[in-house]
């Protein structure tokens, strides 16, 4: 429905989806949320006390207009933290007071539905248009778009930030930080007065940077706790913010970070917000399972079953040659790989990482008569062809920087400092982006790639056009999504994957253009296993690239089992980072043999409902994924380390039906990973055994004792008298 007014809205309205509410108030030209939680489903009686509660109490030294924040905070409306909108015009005209103009309450044809409201502030000659959107999933999703609309001068636009409220109990604060090889690493505080702020200037999402911000219960856990989280959804610099203002509102808010001048709006010219999402649930599951189906139903989002992939980086490095690949890409074959990706080291000067980043032309010393009989045998072999490009980059040793030094991104005629002996190439000067644009087109066409391992090895620092000296990362990460989005244009097939050293470049925005992300370059198992448990808040496991390595992990020299590795590796987007030509027999039968479980499985897993279940002292956890008719599930209970109690105790499994009972299926794989104890493991694991989701659920299931760094897998399986579901799919 579409109700136009300019008159002040005089009933709350309400969006529900699933068990989340939102309750919004439209008196001004910015909404204003005065309830975003659990679902409440209220009468007109409640009108009257539902908009009571945009009204807030202070002491004598509080400002007479007491209001709770809106969406875009503004000082003039009595909020005294960090204002939603900052700008000026040359100096003058640097707050906002925005009015109502229209206002429109849609039902999306995806069944979302969007609150959209117009604002206009006359003296300041600035239009807001604010959306606030509550999706099917359950995800909330704002934006807001300002516009100039003086006729005679420019506004410089410094930021645009939304907020969400979220209420007293939300005490605690749970974000990640984290660097190369250790992405996402959680950290705990209390919510207090004043501003947590977290800033990314770093020109990309960075490895440091918090995907989510959550506020919840203190203590809360995976399935426990009320939460309330937010995601900047944008791959340029960015901030995230948690904030305590003095009449004790609490808010958290995101938007990008510009830099100074980097968007001056002329007259008539409009700057849209990146989308901030934001998840509520009851337990940190709950708000992954938000993210997780809105993912699923992204047009980006892939298609067909997540082919097991053989990458060459950690096999051959830059030592390329075509029978060691072909070698290779037999061995992959014969152990079921499906897809073969040619890392790094392919194209012209590139010996090494210190040349040929922008000469995208296959090497003639190293492959003289080209690709195609290395892709023609992977082809011949039954699997897909991939490339690893590194769009954004330049060596400065390299014709192409020879060529056009000014394509360069730095402030002026100094070039900013170097990494990993490159720079970035300025992809806003329209040349340098149609050169990029057609150099991959033409390889793509030329090999008919399936797929793009699309790196970003640096920082933006100093990010400028070199002949005006204007900041340009603003504009750089529009043009790379632009570049990714011509590129599915003209080959509509192609797979992308975000890889920016490592798990870099991982966030919504980005993920609207590609099929999946690398989450890390280490592929130490147990390093990953907390790589992945937190990614997985944001990401489906079918979206997060995860690899077998080689037994002794190339970045931090621990060793594991192979069993160890391919459980770990099973519950992503299955591949192979390790050079099979010096593994033995034994172990190509052993990966074989996991292959083929991930084949069965990963219909499971890639569309199944997430569970962690929580360990206070973190050396043991379990996590898995229940299928959505709830009659199968993949469970794997994971030694991190020993414990201080001999035993494990029990773990209750969620998400099973009550009524139904499950047969356990122990995954003989990883059976090395039991501890030969006195009277053996526990019975379910040596007896056919079915238990009922409530028990499961209530009483839990015996935990076996493990060794350190191992896991143990399982499988659920729903006894009801539908074959269908206990059969194991093949796809």
């Amino acid at each position: 429905m579409s109700v136009p007014t300019r008159e002040p809205v005089t009933r709350p309205i309400t969006l529900s989806a699933g068990q989340t509410s939102v309750v919004l108030e439209v008196s001004s030209g910015i909404p204003r949320i005065l309830h975003w939680g659990a679902r409440v489903d209220a009468s007109p009686d409640d009108d009257g006390y539902l908009l009571s509660l945009a009204q807030t109490q202070g002491g004598a030294d509080i400002l007479e207009v007491r209001r709770s924040p809106s969406v875009l905070p503004e000082q003039s409306a009595g909020w005294m933290g960090t204002p939603g909108l900052e700008g000026h015009r040359n100096g003058t005209t640097f707050s906002s007071s925005f009015t109502l103009v229209d206002w429109r309450q849609e039902r999306g044809v995806d069944g979302a539905q969007l609150l959209t409201v117009d604002g206009t502030d006359a003296e300041a000659k600035l239009a807001l248009t604010t959306t606030v959107e509550l999706l099917p999933s359950g995800l909330l999703r704002l934006a807001a778009a300002v516009t100039n609309t003086a006729a005679d001068s420019p506004y410089q636009l410094d930021a645009l930030r939304l907020t969400v409220p979220v209420p007293a109990e939300a005490a605690e604060l749970l974000d990640f930080t984290g660097r190369h090889l250790r992405e996402r690493s959680p950290q705990r505080h209390p919510f207090v007065s004043g501003t947590h702020l977290r800033e990314g200037r770093r020109g990309r999402t960075g490895s440091d940077a918090s995907i989510l911000l959550a506020a919840g219960t203190p203590g809360f856990g995976f399935g426990s706790g009320e939460v309330w989280a937010v995601h900047n959804a944008w791959s340029g610099n960015h901030a995230t913010f948690a904030e305590m203002g003095l009449t004790g509102a609490r808010v958290l808010g995101a938007g990008e970070l510009l830099l100074p001048g980097e968007v001056v709006l002329q007259p008539g010219e409009t700057y849209m917000s990146p989308f901030v999402y934001a998840a509520y649930g009851v337990g940190l599951d709950a708000v992954a399972s938000a993210f997780h189906r809105h993912l699923r139903t992204n047009p980006a989002h892939p298609k067909t079953p997540r082919p097991v992939v053989l990458n060459t980086w950690e096999a051959v490095y830059f030592d390329q040659d075509l029978d060691s690949l072909t070698e290779l890409a037999r061995l992959g074959a014969r152990v079921g790989v499906e897809r073969f990706v040619l890392d790094d080291g392919w194209f012209a000067h590139r010996r090494g990482d210190r040349a040929g980043l922008g000469d995208w032309r296959v090497a003639r010393d190293v492959w003289p008569d080209g690709l195609g009989a290395l892709v023609d045998t992977v082809r011949s072999l039954g699997m897909d062809f991939g490339l690893w490009f590194e769009p954004e980059m330049i060596n400065e040793d390299s014709d192409l920087a020879r060529a056009h030094p000014d394509w360069i991104l730095a402030p002026g005629d100094r070039l900013p400092i170097s990494g990993r002996w490159q720079q970035v190439l300025n992809l806003t000067i329209p040349e340098a982006f149609d050169y990029i644009l057609e150099s991959m087109s033409a390889l793509i066409t030329e090999y008919d790639i399936d797929y793009v391992k699309w790196d970003h090895n640096r920082d933006l620092v100093e990010a400028g056009d070199r002949a005006t000296g204007a900041p340009r990362v603003h504009a750089q990460t529009l043009a790379t999504y632009a570049l990714m989005d011509e590129l599915h244009r003209r080959h509509p097939n192609l797979e992308i994957e975000s890889c920016s050293s490592g798990g870099g470049r991982v966030d919504l925005a980005i993920l609207e253009r590609t099929q999946r992300v690398w989450a890390s370059d280490c592929i130490d198992a147990l390093e990953r296993q907390q790589i992945q448990r937190w990614t997985g808040l944001l990401l489906p496991p079918e979206l997060v690239g995860s690899h077998v390595g080689a037994p002794r992990a190339h970045t931090t020299h621990r060793t594991h089992a192979l069993a160890f590795r391919a459980a770990t590796a099973l519950f992503g987007h299955f591949g192979i980072e390790w050079d099979l030509r010096t593994a033995s027999p034994d172990e190509l039968d052993e990966l074989a043999a996991w292959i083929e479980l991930y084949k069965a499985e990963r219909r499971l897993i890639h569309s199944g409902t997430a569970f962690h279940i929580d360990y206070p002292d973190d050396s043991y956890w379990a996590h898995g994924y229940v299928a959505p008719d709830q009659k199968r599930a993949i469970i794997s209970f994971v030694a991190m380390a020993t414990g201080v109690a001999v035993h494990p105790g029990r773990m209750r499994i969620p998400g099973l039906r009550d009524d139904l009972a499950y047969r356990i299926e122990p995954i003989e794989l990883s059976a090395s990973a039991l501890v030969p104890v006195a009277g053996g493991p526990p019975s379910w694991w040596t007896e056919s055994l079915t238990v009922t989701g409530g028990v499961l659920n209530r009483v839990g299931l015996q935990a076996p004792m493990l060794y350190p760094e191992q896991a143990l897998l399982f499988r659920l399986v729903a006894v009801d008298g539908d074959s269908a579901s206990r059969t194991t799919e093949r796809n």
